[in-house]
């Protein structure tokens, strides 16, 4: 598909070339799409340049330059529209009348032949050539490996100009493409780079092989046949490595106190209540601030946790989302455009949403069939047969009907889960299901945890860059994060079902902890605050994808899933594969 880059005069940055001759597809993922995250090394990167990009020193006219003039220049920038590429070089150094670019690395220097790895060469000899093109001499460049501080000198030879030229070129035929290159292929390169969990190299390797060896599930497989998760075929070792971290070991902070204030003292963010700090937590281990009801927040740290891409959720008292204060979009403008593209397609919805609903039901068979007790193999069977019918449907409004009626099969046994002694009374009636208001306690629990887990959707949506009110199953409707009520569907079961029926069978929620109105209840402030715990150990539970094989935290799955979901409207993966634990 075409892509903006062919008709933009925008310069290819060095660094990008580097990134292309590293790896293609990390090239593609930072300079297209956008996308960008951290690591150990990024953030050594930043501090071995703290000097050099703190821009200094005067780089006179070319004519000007003779073998006396001597030029120590920082972070000085330039740019050729003939070539078609720019570079800030870190240091500036003459020599004899000709200019060195100095290039600064955290490592130290390889042992190589040629003193440095190629991406490194590519990128100073393209600094080199952006010299000459300004009219400057430049014969040589220098890499600096600061780890040993050690200078390694770069020779501009024909050959390196020629290859860098031609990579150039290919980097940006690659942009101009819009189709993103395949992952590497098991190699040595994806553990430490920083958009290894965005990329997802071994994952999506895996269901393109799955793809290829005809192995890949088809969204019509009937129920007699293999049921998606069971046709692919499980990774050998090693082939998908777990190359992220298992768990954010960022937290989430609720405060639900009312007329409370958030406020920021130096890197610490203070909760407040009439100006006494009553807890802090440093900005560092956020990731997500969740705000019930009154809870007011200063234009600082506001602007704070804007900058750190740290969202801040606005509940009401009740735990309704009401709004999301975050960063700017994510810059991947090619994903929404596919999802714009994808959404208005019939067929593609469809297929989204039997792969939604399906992975819903098969979750929540999967609930009944481990924790209902005395539960007939009927119930079970009937499931199943609903799972079937909703991956044959050929329409979302029979889909929806079949949705329909299996949630009231599940929710009628839904007690048959509760751990409760036959002598006694059990502590909540339930009948079924209902809501706005809920009519009873559990399923003000159900509503409270449903609420929960759909801003974490949609917190996942916007890191993956979808619009998350644009969904699939859930048509537009003003206000509603559609989008993200489709990717939760699949997680109902296995997270919000599960913990209410944790905090129940646990005895860690009682009625006491609930409220009364005109025959609608509602969570007390202590219950409320119980349940979150509860709701945030869930989250942090880890368990074993059934496609990969690695163990990851919910919170972590929730974001592999938004990313899958991205690859298949990508047309990277043959298809989204709903989280279904086996």
């Amino acid at each position: 598909m075409p892509n903006a880059v062919t008709s933009s005069p925008e310069l290819l940055p060095a660094r990008m070339l580097n990134e292309y001759v590293y790896c293609p597809r990390l090239f593609y993922l930072e300079y297209v799409q956008r996308e960008w995250a951290e690591n150990l090394d990024v953030v050594e990167g930043r501090y071995v340049h703290r000097r050099v990009d703190d821009a200094g020193g005067r780089v006179p006219a070319a004519e000007a330059v003779t073998s006396e003039t001597a030029i120590h220049a920082r972070s000085v920038e330039v740019g050729s529209e003939e070539l078609g590429a720019l570079a800030v070089i870190d240091v500036l150094e003459s020599d004899d009348g000709q200019l060195v670019p100095v290039d600064y690395k955290r490592g130290a220097a390889p042992d190589l032949p040629e003193g440095a790895w190629e991406p490194e060469r590519i990128q100073v000899c393209l600094q080199g050539l952006l010299l000459r093109a300004n009219g400057y001499a430049s014969s040589y460049g220098v890499i600096y490996y600061a780890a040993d501080k050690t200078r390694v000198r770069v020779e501009f030879t024909p050959e390196l100009e020629a290859r860098t030229r031609r990579l150039l070129a290919d980097a940006r035929a690659l942009a101009a493409s819009g189709v993103a290159p395949p992952p590497l292929v098991h190699s040595n390169k994806c553990p430490r780079c920083s958009l290894v969990g965005v990329c997802l190299p071994d994952e999506i390797n895996h269901l393109r092989k799955a793809e290829a060896s005809g192995q890949a599930p088809v969204a019509e497989a009937s129920p007699e046949l293999a049921p998606p998760l069971e046709a692919l075929p499980a990774p050998s070792l090693r082939e998908v490595r777990r190359l992220m971290p298992a768990r954010d070991d960022n937290k989430a902070v609720y405060v639900q106190g009312q007329g409370y204030t958030l406020g920021l003292k130096g890197d610490v963010l203070e909760i407040r209540d009439k100006g006494q700090t009553v807890d802090a937590v440093r900005l560092l281990e956020v990731n997500q601030v969740n705000l019930f009801g009154n809870v007011q927040i200063s234009a600082q740290a506001l602007r704070e946790l804007a900058s750190r891409e740290i969202p801040v959720l606005h509940l009401s008292y009740g735990g309704w989302l009401q709004a999301v204060t975050a960063p700017p979009p994510h810059k991947n403008i090619e994903l929404r455009r596919r999802q714009f593209q994808a959404a208005a397609d019939p067929a593609v919805c469809l297929r989204l949403a039997k792969d939604f609903v399906g992975g819903k039901i098969r979750n929540s068979r999967l609930l009944l069939r481990r924790n209902g007790r005395g539960l007939s193999s009927e119930v079970l069977a009937q499931l199943a047969a609903l799972r079937a019918a909703a991956e044959r449907s050929d329409a979302l409004a029979s889909l929806l009907g079949v949705e329909g009626s299996a949630a009231r099969t599940y929710f009628e046994h839904f007690p048959t889960m509760f751990k409760l002694p036959p002598e006694d009374t059990p502590p909540f009636d339930f009948t079924g299901r209902n809501r706005r208001p809920p009519k009873d306690p559990v399923n003000a629990l159900l509503s409270f945890a449903y609420s929960l887990l759909v801003k974490e959707m949609l917190v996942a949506m916007l890191g993956v860059g979808f619009d998350p009110y644009l969904g699939f199953y859930h048509q537009p409707r003003y206000g509603r994060p559609a989008l993200a009520l489709d990717l939760m569907e699949e997680f109902r079961p296995l997270v919000a079902d599960s913990v209410v029926i944790t905090v129940i069978n646990n005895g860690e929620i009682s009625p006491s902890d609930f409220i009364e109105r005109g025959g609608a209840f509602a969570l007390k402030p202590n219950g409320r605050k119980t349940f979150i715990e509860a709701f945030e150990r869930r989250l942090d539970q880890l368990v074993t994808h059934p496609v990969f094989g690695y163990q990851v935290s919910y919170r972590r799955v929730f974001e592999i899933q938004a990313r899958l979901l991205a690859r298949a409207i990508m047309g990277e993966i043959p298809r989204y594969i709903p989280f279904v634990t086996r």
